[in-house]
């Protein structure tokens, strides 16, 4: 680990670089270079639950799925070069295009039936795993076209095909399908595109020039944020909240600092309802206590406070549920929860499970500030680590009020559970709405998640990458960052 005071001196060398000129720019020539803070790429192997920024992006690049998300974060065609939904998302249907593995084998439909039934098996170490339940059946019909049968309808599934968790990986050595081939291997690997399915081999624009290849590193992001000051990268992805700060220490341009307008979840997760926490009511003082304007423009930045877990209506039935609480003032939720806290006999301290980073250490004191206002003593703690409240920052893989509700309910009660499997399964879409909108009411009551903002992702750009977008899955695929395709 670099310590601090390296970290801090790195960041100043890269600002006075930087301070040479106004706006980062560097010729549309050679590799482009991208840092994505977290560990060094590799590609899933099912041995862990979750894959990192670097990971992900390898992933999306050499093993498309059967669709895929564009620079805008919109649905495109992946290994499947057309699809129909029908019965009102009971039946998915999809034509594959001509495609090779990455050693030069044709894909088939058998194929990719059997790499999506292992994806889909309860042993599976995948994320998604959970919200995919609805499908009942994956079958070939010819040799280009596969089915996939639900035994409910859901209409809203084609954003999480698109996740790089489901990308379709034969083997170890065959890999994936593309748009990217693996050239040259390592902890930086440099990644190449292939030609497009259905675009003739000599057309100029499928010529693979240099300044299309791309070195991809995964690293700290003291060192990524350093690296694109000092103009020897074009892209630091993954950027969340726990290392903002680090943007402004360095003096980026203005101009290349991009944020994405990610939907999602970010709040406290209730982990341990024992004790002072065993009760509804001092859950609810605990987050009406947190000062959410203040938290959000301690951050500099143009970050989305908010209040309650649902942004928008989405598939409930139901407008999202407001806490009663925010009709009152500030002054008047802290005076409030003070009186509550000063019932209960004990000194009371609350276990709180962090991320490591500057901005997570500006968001912890503002959390501690707030429970030590109403006289509760706070503890920081590791991520991992046993305790009663774990931060949650988690952008939507997809569109569903039910994955808002599911990632909230770390340890809800009865009723909300009840509701929120009752949507799992709800044999139709009107029945699933109901169900959505009561365990909506029932998170709102039960107090099992402190909602405190919308997630924070950020970028940073070199103005050569005239692709990048920002969009609602904070998503970037690497075949997408300086040419139009």
């Amino acid at each position: 680990m670099i310590p601090p005071a390296r970290t801090r001196r790195i960041l100043l060398a890269a600002a006075a670089l930087l301070s040479l000129g106004s706006c980062y720019r560097r010729p549309d020539t050679g590799v482009v270079v991208v840092s994505a803070i977290g560990d060094p790429p590799a590609l899933p192997d099912g041995s862990r639950n979750a894959l990192d920024t670097a990971s992900r992006l390898l992933a999306d690049a050499t093993a498309q799925g059967l669709v895929r998300f564009d620079a805008g974060g919109q649905i495109e065609p992946g290994l499947a070069q057309r699809w129909a939904v029908l019965d009102d998302g009971s039946s998915y249907i999809f034509k594959l295009h001509e495609a090779t593995w990455a050693d030069g084998k044709p894909v088939t439909a058998e194929q990719v039936v059997t790499i999506l039934k292992r994806q889909l098996r309860v042993a599976a170490r995948n994320p998604l795993l959970p919200f995919l339940s609805a499908i009942d059946e994956i079958v070939v019909m010819t040799p280009q076209v596969i089915e996939v049968r639900l035994s409910r309808p859901r209409p809203d599934l084609l954003k999480l095909f698109a996740q790089p968790e489901l990308t379709l990986i034969r083997a170890a050595k065959a890999g994936g399908s593309g748009p990217m081939r693996i050239i040259g291997e390592g902890r930086a690997p440099l990644l190449r595109p292939v030609p497009e399915p259905g675009r003739a081999a000599e057309d100029d624009v499928s010529e693979s020039l240099p300044a299309d290849d791309v070195r991809l590193i995964g690293e700290r992001a003291a060192t990524a944020v350093a690296r694109f000051a000092a103009r020897e990268s074009d892209l630091v992805a993954g950027g969340t909240f726990a290392d903002w700060p680090l943007v402004a220490a360095a003096a980026i341009a203005p101009a290349n600092i991009r944020t994405d307008p990610a939907a999602g979840l970010f709040g406290l997760a209730v982990v341990d309802r024992s004790d002072f926490l065993g009760e509804a009511g001092n859950r609810l003082i605990v987050a009406q206590a947190i000062d959410r304007a203040a938290l959000a423009a301690a951050m500099g930045t143009a970050w989305q406070p908010a209040d309650h877990i649902l942004p928008e209506a989405l598939d409930s039935a139901a407008p999202p549920v407001t806490p009663a609480w925010t009709l009152l003032t500030q002054a008047q939720r802290v005076a409030g929860a003070r009186a509550q806290v000063a019932r209960w006999a004990q000194p009371l301290r609350l276990r709180i499970a962090m991320p490591r980073g500057s901005g997570a250490t500006l968001v912890y004191a503002h959390i501690a500030a707030a429970l030590i206002a109403i006289r509760i003593s706070p503890e920081r703690v590791d991520l991992n680590a046993p305790a009663d409240l774990r931060l949650v920052d988690a952008v939507a893989p997809y569109d569903s009020a039910r994955w808002y509700l599911a990632t909230a309910c770390a340890a809800c009660g009865e009723e909300a559970q009840a509701a929120l499997e009752a949507a799992r399964t709800a044999p139709t879409l009107a029945a699933r709405a109901s169900a959505i909108a009561t365990a909506d009411r029932a998170l709102d009551a039960d107090g099992a998640f402190i909602t405190l903002a919308r997630p924070l992702r950020w970028s940073l750009v070199a103005g050569r990458l005239v692709q990048w977008q920002p969009n609602a899955r904070a998503w970037h695929p690497l075949n997408r960052l300086r040419r139009a395709p």
